[in-house]
């Protein structure tokens, strides 16, 4: 299995990552306004944002199903559906991202560095998905098949558009995967919600996983702001950024491991929706005081980690969302040695 260190592997990696970024989602409809924020308020490490305050077709499974090549989606009353044609939901998913590449060439075009795109994992889009017949496509191995390949081939090309219209980005990708732990447990509901669909092995989400990621032509950061997330398994399909909840991590040999290894974090400090926000330095020090639980030494913090909000900023007001942002960026600054 090909990962992120192999002499053979073409994906480029970012030579320095910035000190803080955004997990993904804002509240807000217009496009380029979010951009103008990211951009303000992470001067080093930007992000496409969603904007699920849209709408159908603007949330995270609608947004990548907008991504997919040659399969089409539809919404129900149950949520995004598999079908045979594309129709007016997955026409308007569509559009939705065109707008947004429009105001990144507006407003970022003369971007340089890191620039993350975010989109759903393979396997937190074959849990959110249903098939024609109405069960989840995340049951199906040739589903998941399918969607992982259409998955990664629509993501690729979408680092392509990215990229034509920010030359100067190093793209990253991330891939949210929320639904995995419940995949991994049996703790995903059935369609009917009246029964939980049965466990997969842990190997057989770390091979799909990893398929996705050896197709994107970018590295690749795995999101989870779950409990119990598998950071190791996430690591092992060949991640080589990791973004989690800071509050909600409980396995530090896997972060360690992760760390020995080279794989960058992105730790969430802050939290996703309103609430009192501490003094950047006091969000620092706790940041530092956890890298010396973990055993290392602080002077290699500053180029091992990332600080972002705790999970996406959509049911954020904007000014908290800002807030969260330039906490973010200010906390960042008291990590770097003086």
């Amino acid at each position: 299995m090909a990962t992120p260190t192999d002499s053979t592997d073409p994906r480029p990696v970012p030579i320095l990552w910035g000190p803080a970024s955004g997990v993904g989602s804002l509240p807000g409809t217009d496009p380029a306004e979010a951009l103008r924020t990211v951009v303000g308020e992470l001067p080093d490490f930007a992000h496409l944002p969603e904007l699920p305050g849209r709408g159908a077709g603007a949330d995270m499974l609608g947004r990548t199903a907008a991504l997919l090549v040659d399969l089409a989606v539809d919404l129900t009353s149950a949520g995004w559906r598999l079908v045979p044609r594309s129709g007016v939901d997955h026409q308007r998913a569509q559009e939705f991202l065109d707008r947004d590449l429009d105001a990144l060439h507006d407003v970022a075009a003369s971007w340089t560095g890191p620039f993350k795109v975010q989109a759903a994992g393979p396997w937190t889009l074959a849990a959110g998905l249903e098939r024609t017949r109405g069960d989840r496509a995340v049951v199906d191995a040739g589903a998941r098949r399918d969607l992982g390949q259409s998955l990664a081939e629509g993501l690729a090309a979408h680092v392509r558009e990215v990229q034509a219209r920010v030359p100067g980005a190093q793209v990253v990708v991330q891939l949210d995967e929320p639904s995995v732990p419940a995949v991994l447990q049996g703790g995903l509901p059935t369609v009917s919600g009246f029964g939980k669909l049965s466990a997969v092995e842990p190997e057989v989400i770390e091979r799909e996983l990893a398929a996705v990621i050896r197709a994107l032509p970018a590295s690749v950061v795995v999101h989870c702001c779950a409990p119990r997330m598998p950071l190791d398994l996430f690591r092992a399909a060949g991640a080589t950024g990791l973004s989690f909840d800071l509050g909600l991590v409980q396995d530090l040999d896997a972060v360690g491991t992760a760390v020995e290894a080279g794989v960058h974090l992105l730790l969430g400090v802050v939290p996703g929706t309103d609430a009192p926000l501490g003094a950047p330095k006091a969000t620092a020090s706790r940041v530092q005081a956890w890298w010396s639980e973990l055993g290392f030494p602080l002077q290699q913090l500053p180029d091992a980690v990332t600080l972002t909000p705790a999970c996406g900023l959509a049911g954020a007001t904007p000014a908290y969302a800002r807030a969260a942002m330039g906490q973010v960026r200010e906390a960042g600054k008291y990590l770097r040695p003086e």
